[in-house]
Protein backbone atom coordinates (compact mmCIF):
# COMPACT_ATOMS: atom_id res chain seq x y z
CA UNK A 1 0.00 0.00 0.00
CA UNK A 2 1.61 3.23 -1.15
CA UNK A 3 2.31 5.73 1.65
CA UNK A 4 0.89 9.08 0.59
CA UNK A 5 0.86 12.75 1.51
CA UNK A 6 -2.63 14.24 1.45
CA UNK A 7 -1.34 17.50 2.87
CA UNK A 8 -3.24 20.31 4.56
CA UNK A 9 -6.65 21.38 3.35
CA UNK A 10 -6.26 23.21 0.00
CA UNK A 11 -6.88 26.94 -0.27
CA UNK A 12 -9.62 28.70 -2.19
CA UNK A 13 -9.26 31.69 -4.52
CA UNK A 14 -9.00 33.98 -1.50
CA UNK A 15 -6.16 31.94 0.00
CA UNK A 16 -8.47 30.59 2.69
CA UNK A 17 -8.89 26.92 3.62
CA UNK A 18 -11.58 25.41 1.43
CA UNK A 19 -14.93 24.50 2.90
CA UNK A 20 -16.63 21.75 0.94
CA UNK A 21 -20.41 21.92 0.60
CA UNK A 22 -20.38 18.25 -0.44
CA UNK A 23 -17.57 15.75 -0.06
CA UNK A 24 -17.59 14.93 -3.78
CA UNK A 25 -16.21 18.41 -4.44
CA UNK A 26 -12.96 17.38 -2.75
CA UNK A 27 -12.30 14.78 -5.43
CA UNK A 28 -10.28 16.98 -7.79
CA UNK A 29 -8.13 18.35 -4.99
CA UNK A 30 -7.41 14.82 -3.77
CA UNK A 31 -6.48 13.73 -7.28
CA UNK A 32 -4.24 16.77 -7.65
CA UNK A 33 -2.43 15.77 -4.47
CA UNK A 34 -2.27 11.97 -4.87
CA UNK A 35 -3.09 11.06 -8.47
CA UNK A 36 -5.95 8.96 -9.85
CA UNK A 37 -5.22 5.94 -7.68
CA UNK A 38 -7.14 4.07 -5.02
CA UNK A 39 -5.45 4.86 -1.72
CA UNK A 40 -5.77 1.21 -0.69
CA UNK A 41 -5.36 -1.20 -3.63
CA UNK A 42 -3.52 1.32 -5.87
CA UNK A 43 -5.68 0.66 -8.91
CA UNK A 44 -5.72 3.57 -11.32
CA UNK A 45 -9.23 4.83 -12.04
CA UNK A 46 -10.93 7.95 -13.34
CA UNK A 47 -14.69 8.38 -13.28
CA UNK A 48 -15.31 5.67 -10.67
CA UNK A 49 -12.72 6.88 -8.16
CA UNK A 50 -14.66 7.91 -5.07
CA UNK A 51 -13.98 10.24 -2.17
CA UNK A 52 -13.67 7.80 0.72
CA UNK A 53 -14.24 8.61 4.38
CA UNK A 54 -11.58 7.10 6.62
CA UNK A 55 -13.99 7.26 9.55
CA UNK A 56 -17.40 6.31 8.09
CA UNK A 57 -19.61 9.35 7.60
CA UNK A 58 -22.71 7.52 8.78
CA UNK A 59 -21.10 7.10 12.20
CA UNK A 60 -19.25 10.40 12.22
CA UNK A 61 -21.41 13.04 10.53
CA UNK A 62 -19.16 15.74 11.98
CA UNK A 63 -16.34 14.40 9.76
CA UNK A 64 -18.46 14.17 6.61
CA UNK A 65 -16.88 17.27 5.04
CA UNK A 66 -13.48 17.21 6.77
CA UNK A 67 -10.46 17.14 4.47
CA UNK A 68 -8.49 15.17 7.07
CA UNK A 69 -11.05 12.35 6.79
CA UNK A 70 -10.82 12.01 2.99
CA UNK A 71 -8.94 9.50 0.87
CA UNK A 72 -9.62 8.09 -2.61
CA UNK A 73 -11.00 4.59 -3.15
CA UNK A 74 -12.17 2.26 -5.86
CA UNK A 75 -15.61 0.69 -5.63
CA UNK A 76 -14.35 -2.61 -4.24
CA UNK A 77 -12.19 -1.15 -1.47
CA UNK A 78 -14.87 1.37 -0.59
CA UNK A 79 -17.68 -1.18 -0.37
CA UNK A 80 -15.69 -3.81 1.54
CA UNK A 81 -14.52 -1.23 4.07
CA UNK A 82 -18.14 -0.15 4.32
CA UNK A 83 -19.61 1.76 7.23
CA UNK A 84 -18.39 -0.36 10.11
CA UNK A 85 -17.09 1.96 12.80
CA UNK A 86 -13.37 1.59 13.44
CA UNK A 87 -10.64 2.72 15.76
CA UNK A 88 -7.94 4.36 13.66
CA UNK A 89 -5.13 3.05 15.85
CA UNK A 90 -6.17 -0.54 15.13
CA UNK A 91 -4.99 -0.20 11.52
CA UNK A 92 -2.20 1.25 9.41
CA UNK A 93 -3.16 4.14 7.14
CA UNK A 94 -1.45 5.32 3.93
CA UNK A 95 -1.63 8.98 4.97
CA UNK A 96 -0.23 8.36 8.48
CA UNK A 97 2.09 5.34 8.35
CA UNK A 98 4.56 3.68 6.03
CA UNK A 99 2.07 1.13 4.75
CA UNK A 100 4.61 -0.16 2.22
CA UNK A 101 6.71 -1.30 5.18
CA UNK A 102 3.71 -3.06 6.74
CA UNK A 103 2.47 -4.98 3.70
CA UNK A 104 4.56 -7.26 1.52
CA UNK A 105 3.83 -7.81 -2.17
CA UNK A 106 4.71 -11.23 -3.56
CA UNK A 107 5.10 -12.95 -6.88
CA UNK A 108 1.83 -13.10 -8.72
CA UNK A 109 0.52 -9.94 -7.06
CA UNK A 110 -0.49 -11.52 -3.77
CA UNK A 111 -0.19 -9.56 -0.55
CA UNK A 112 0.49 -10.45 3.07
CA UNK A 113 1.67 -8.78 6.25
CA UNK A 114 5.42 -8.22 6.25
CA UNK A 115 6.83 -11.33 8.01
CA UNK A 116 9.60 -9.21 9.56
CA UNK A 117 7.14 -7.29 11.72
CA UNK A 118 6.74 -7.80 15.43
CA UNK A 119 3.72 -9.91 16.48
CA UNK A 120 1.78 -6.77 17.39
CA UNK A 121 2.65 -5.06 14.12
CA UNK A 122 1.79 -8.25 12.21
CA UNK A 123 -1.69 -8.39 13.72
CA UNK A 124 -2.26 -4.74 12.84
CA UNK A 125 -1.03 -5.22 9.27
CA UNK A 126 -3.29 -8.24 8.81
CA UNK A 127 -6.27 -6.22 10.03
CA UNK A 128 -5.33 -3.47 7.56
CA UNK A 129 -5.30 -5.96 4.69
CA UNK A 130 -8.67 -7.43 5.74
CA UNK A 131 -10.25 -3.97 6.07
CA UNK A 132 -10.53 -3.60 2.29
CA UNK A 133 -10.01 -7.25 1.29
CA UNK A 134 -6.62 -6.75 -0.34
CA UNK A 135 -5.88 -10.46 0.04
CA UNK A 136 -9.02 -11.59 -1.75
CA UNK A 137 -8.72 -13.68 -4.90
CA UNK A 138 -11.56 -14.20 -7.38
CA UNK A 139 -13.85 -17.10 -6.68
CA UNK A 140 -16.90 -18.23 -8.61
CA UNK A 141 -17.84 -14.71 -9.61
CA UNK A 142 -19.31 -14.67 -13.10
CA UNK A 143 -19.89 -10.92 -12.81
CA UNK A 144 -16.12 -10.40 -12.31
CA UNK A 145 -16.94 -7.67 -9.81
CA UNK A 146 -13.62 -7.82 -7.96
CA UNK A 147 -10.67 -7.94 -10.32
CA UNK A 148 -8.14 -6.31 -8.03
CA UNK A 149 -5.94 -9.36 -7.59
CA UNK A 150 -6.12 -10.24 -11.31
CA UNK A 151 -5.11 -6.71 -12.25
CA UNK A 152 -2.32 -6.71 -9.67
CA UNK A 153 -1.05 -10.05 -11.02
CA UNK A 154 -1.02 -8.63 -14.55
CA UNK A 155 0.90 -5.61 -13.30
CA UNK A 156 3.41 -7.96 -11.65
CA UNK A 157 3.99 -9.82 -14.91
CA UNK A 158 4.45 -6.55 -16.81
CA UNK A 159 6.89 -5.30 -14.18
CA UNK A 160 8.92 -8.53 -14.40
CA UNK A 161 9.07 -8.25 -18.20
CA UNK A 162 10.09 -4.60 -17.86
CA UNK A 163 12.93 -5.59 -15.55
CA UNK A 164 14.14 -8.10 -18.14
CA UNK A 165 13.97 -5.40 -20.83
CA UNK A 166 16.01 -3.07 -18.64
CA UNK A 167 18.73 -5.69 -18.22
CA UNK A 168 18.98 -5.92 -22.01
CA UNK A 169 18.91 -2.16 -22.55
CA UNK A 170 19.85 -0.16 -19.48
CA UNK A 171 19.35 3.29 -20.96
CA UNK A 172 17.80 6.50 -19.69
CA UNK A 173 15.06 6.23 -22.29
CA UNK A 174 14.21 2.68 -21.18
CA UNK A 175 14.03 3.80 -17.55
CA UNK A 176 11.71 6.65 -18.50
CA UNK A 177 9.52 4.27 -20.49
CA UNK A 178 9.27 1.85 -17.56
CA UNK A 179 8.03 4.67 -15.32
CA UNK A 180 5.42 5.62 -17.90
CA UNK A 181 4.27 2.01 -17.99
CA UNK A 182 4.23 1.77 -14.19
CA UNK A 183 1.95 4.77 -13.87
CA UNK A 184 -0.89 2.58 -15.13
CA UNK A 185 -1.15 1.51 -11.49
CA UNK A 186 0.04 -0.70 -8.63
CA UNK A 187 3.01 1.30 -7.39
CA UNK A 188 3.87 -1.28 -4.69
CA UNK A 189 4.21 -4.02 -7.28
CA UNK A 190 6.74 -1.99 -9.26
CA UNK A 191 8.64 -1.00 -6.13
CA UNK A 192 8.87 -4.66 -5.15
CA UNK A 193 9.95 -6.04 -8.52
CA UNK A 194 12.63 -3.34 -8.79
CA UNK A 195 13.66 -3.69 -5.13
CA UNK A 196 17.40 -3.83 -5.94
CA UNK A 197 17.44 -0.85 -8.32
CA UNK A 198 17.59 2.32 -6.24
CA UNK A 199 17.39 4.57 -9.30
CA UNK A 200 14.13 3.02 -10.51
CA UNK A 201 12.69 3.11 -7.02
CA UNK A 202 13.57 6.78 -6.78
CA UNK A 203 11.80 7.40 -10.07
CA UNK A 204 8.66 5.62 -8.88
CA UNK A 205 8.66 7.60 -5.64
CA UNK A 206 9.10 10.90 -7.45
CA UNK A 207 6.81 10.28 -10.43
CA UNK A 208 3.80 8.93 -8.56
CA UNK A 209 2.23 12.12 -7.29
CA UNK A 210 1.78 12.36 -3.54
CA UNK A 211 4.05 9.47 -2.54
CA UNK A 212 5.51 10.15 0.90
CA UNK A 213 9.26 10.64 0.44
CA UNK A 214 9.87 10.62 4.18
CA UNK A 215 9.08 6.90 4.20
CA UNK A 216 12.33 6.10 2.35
CA UNK A 217 16.01 6.61 3.06
CA UNK A 218 18.69 7.92 0.69
CA UNK A 219 18.92 4.52 -1.01
CA UNK A 220 15.14 4.37 -1.41
CA UNK A 221 14.69 1.62 1.16
CA UNK A 222 11.52 1.82 3.23
CA UNK A 223 11.92 3.20 6.74
CA UNK A 224 9.69 4.01 9.70
CA UNK A 225 7.54 7.06 8.93
CA UNK A 226 8.24 9.96 11.29
CA UNK A 227 5.33 10.30 13.76
CA UNK A 228 3.70 7.19 12.25
CA UNK A 229 2.91 3.88 13.94
CA UNK A 230 5.28 2.19 11.47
Amino acid sequence: MRPIERGDVPLDANEQPKEFSAYKYARQDLIDRMGEYCSYCEMRLNASLAVEHVKPKVNHPDLRLQWSNFLLACGNCNSIKGSTDIELDDFYWPDRDNTFLAIEYQEGGRVRANPNLTPGQMKKAEKTIKLTGLDRVPGNDSAASDRRWINRREAWDIAVDSLKDLKKDDSKSMRRQIVRTAKAGYWSVWMTVFRTDADMRRRFIEEFRGTSKECFDGDCNEVHRPDGAI
